[in-house]
């Protein structure tokens, strides 16, 4: 079965644990949702924050929802000059037969600007 990449992106309104852990949940239950994804079919899940986001790690906020033994990594983004701010990237790789030209990105809130031919 082929591997298939689901991007998804949010914003947090502060750099708190909680902000981090809600928005991160909000937006991978969302990516999840939109693609009739269940968790055993997720070969691992790529987080990225940028700089100014350090109060937690979003893998905290996967393992929460459930996916104790899915390979998990949380990573900083690249520091672009005008990029957008406390910005939580996802990417989960999915085990699927759903064609990639079929599968739903989700860009939340203000993340909508990074896509705006993906928002749900």
């Amino acid at each position: 079965m082929p591997v298939r990449g689901i991007r998804g992106a949010t914003v947090c309104a502060a750099n708190t644990e909680s902000d981090i852990l809600s928005a991160t949940t909000d937006c991978l239950s969302a990516i999840l949702k939109e693609n009739s994804v269940v968790i055993s079919d997720i070969a691992s899940v790529f987080f990225s924050v940028t700089p100014d986001l350090n109060a937690a790690f979003p893998a905290a906020a996967a393992r929460a929802m459930g996916l104790a033994h899915t390979p998990l990594l949380c990573l900083n983004e690249i520091d672009v000059p005008g990029g957008l701010a406390r910005c939580i990237r996802i990417l989960v790789h999915v085990n699927t037969a759903v064609p990639q030209s079929a599968i739903q990105h989700v860009y939340l809130g203000d993340a909508k600007q990074l896509r705006p031919d993906h928002n749900v």
